[in-house]
C-alpha cells in the first residue's frame, strides 16, 4: 500500500480542482445571465458597472482586513507613484473591457456575446507578441484562422445579429487582450507584491471607477438623472428593488474576479483556459434553452471551428510549457507561496500545496 498516500494526494488535488472550476462556473455563468436579465429593464449598463466596482472594492477591503487579522501580517499598499504609473494602465483597460461588455447586452443575445467574446484569444495573442510575452510560432496562424473563421460563420446571416452590439463586444475583446496582458505583467512583478488576487482587485477598482466615470457621464449621466428607476422614483419599494438587484450583481462580480484569480493561482492558467472552453459550451446551451436564442447549423459549426482554434491554442501552450522547445518567454518568477490565500489554507503550512503547482503557476496568464 505504498502508493496509497500518493493516490490520496492526487485525488485530493483533483477534487480541489473540480471544486474551484465549479466555483468559477457559478459566478461566471451567473453574471452573464444576470447582466442580460437586468439590461431588459435597466438600461444603464455603465452605471451598473460603476456600482459593481464600488462593491468589489468594499468586499476586497473587508477580505484584506480579515486576511491581515488571520496572518498578523500587513497587506501590501502601493505608493502613489507605483500606483499611478504601473496599475493605472491595467485598471483603465479592465474598466473599458467590462463596461463595453455590459453595454453590449443592451443590443445582442447571450449566444452572440459569448461567441464574439471568444475572439479575445486573438487579441491576447497579438498583444503577447507585441509585449514579447510569447514568441512567433507558425501554429499561431492556424489558431487565428480557426477562431476568425468560426466567428465569421457564427455571425453570417444570423437572424439575431445586431451590428452595434457586435462592435461593442468586439471592441471589448480587443481591449480585453490589452487588459489580460497587462494583468499578467502586473501580477508577475514581484516588487509590487500583487500576486494575491484580493490585493490586485483592491488596487484596481478605484482607478477603474475613475477611468469609466467620464464615459458614464457622457453617455448615461443626464438620462439617469431623469429616470424613474432611481432619482425620480415615486415610491420607495422600486428604488430598494433596484438597489438590491445592483448589489446582487456586485456580489457576483466580486465572486467572479475572486474565483477566476483563485483558479489560476491554485491550479494554473491552463486549467482556466480549459474550463473556459466548457463554460462557453454551457452558456450557449443554456442560452438556447432558457433565453430562446436561435442558432442555425452554420452557427453551431462556426462555434465548433472557433472552439477548435481555442483548443489548439491551449494544446500548444501545454506542449511548450513542458519544455519541448518552449516558445513562451517567462517573466521573472515570483514565490509561489505569495499566491496562497491564507483564509483558504487547511492543515499545516504547505500540506495542501503540491510541488508541481509551482511549475504550473509559472504559465503565461491568458
Amino acid at each position: 500500500m505504498a502508493g496509497t498516500p500518493g493516490f490520496v494526494q492526487v485525488l485530493c488535488r483533483a477534487v480541489r480542482t473540480v471544486a474551484l472550476v465549479l466555483f468559477y462556473y457559478v459566478f461566471s455563468i451567473g453574471i452573464t445571465f444576470y447582466n442580460k436579465w437586468l439590461m431588459k429593464g435597466f438600461h444603464f449598463p455603465l452605471f451598473m458597472t460603476l456600482v459593481h466596482l464600488v462593491i468589489i472594492f468594499c468586499l476586497s477591503a473587508l477580505t484584506r482586513s480579515a486576511m491581515q487579522c488571520w496572518t498578523g501580517k500587513p497587506r501590501v499598499l502601493l505608493n502613489w507613484k507605483s500606483y499611478i504609473y504601473k496599475v493605472a494602465p491595467t485598471a483603465l483597460a479592465s474598466a473599458l473591457d467590462i463596461g463595453l461588455s455590459n453595454w453590449s447586452f443592451l443590443f445582442i443575445t447571450i449566444s452572440l456575446y459569448t461567441m464574439t467574446k471568444s475572439s479575445a484569444v486573438l487579441f491576447i495573442l497579438f498583444f503577447s507578441l507585441v509585449f514579447r510575452l510569447e514568441e512567433p510560432n507558425p501554429f499561431l496562424v492556424v489558431v487565428v484562422l480557426l477562431i476568425a473563421g468560426g466567428l465569421f460563420m457564427f455571425t453570417f446571416e444570423s437572424t439575431q445579429f445586431n451590428l452595434q452590439g457586435f462592435i461593442l463586444v468586439l471592441l471589448a475583446s480587443f481591449i480585453g487582450g490589452i487588459r489580460w496582458t497587462l494583468t499578467q505583467v502586473l501580477m508577475q512583478k514581484a516588487e509590487l507584491g500583487l500576486q494575491n488576487p484580493v490585493d490586485t482587485m483592491f488596487h484596481l477598482q478605484p482607478l477603474m471607477f475613475m477611468g469609466l466615470f467620464p464615459l458614464f457621464l457622457y453617455n448615461e449621466g443626464l438620462s439617469l438623472c431623469t429616470s424613474v428607476k432611481l432619482f425620480r422614483v415615486s415610491e420607495i419599494s422600486p428604488l430598494l428593488y433596484t438597489l438590491l438587484t445592483l448589489s446582487a450583481g456586485g456580489g457576483l462580480a466580486f465572486g467572479l474576479g475572486f474565483s477566476e484569480f483563485m483558479l489560476v493561482s491554485r491550479t494554473s492558467s491552463l486549467t482556466l483556459s480549459i474550463a473556459g472552453i466548457f463554460k462557453e459550451v454551457c452558456i450557449l446551451l443554456l442560452a438556447a434553452r432558457v433565453m430562446g436564442d436561435k442558432m442555425t447549423a452554420l452557427n453551431w459549426l462556426g462555434f465548433a471551428v472557433c472552439l477548435s482554434g481555442i483548443s489548439l491554442h491551449v494544446g500548444l501552450k501545454t506542449y511548450y510549457s513542458k519544455g519541448k522547445g518552449s516558445t513562451l518567454r517567462q517573466l521573472p518568477s515570483h514565490d509561489s507561496r505569495e499566491l496562497e490565500l491564507p483564509l483558504l489554507r487547511t492543515g499545516q503550512d504547505g500540506e495542501d500545496v503540491e510541488t508541481c503547482d509551482e511549475e504550473e503557476e509559472q504559465e503565461i496568464l491568458h
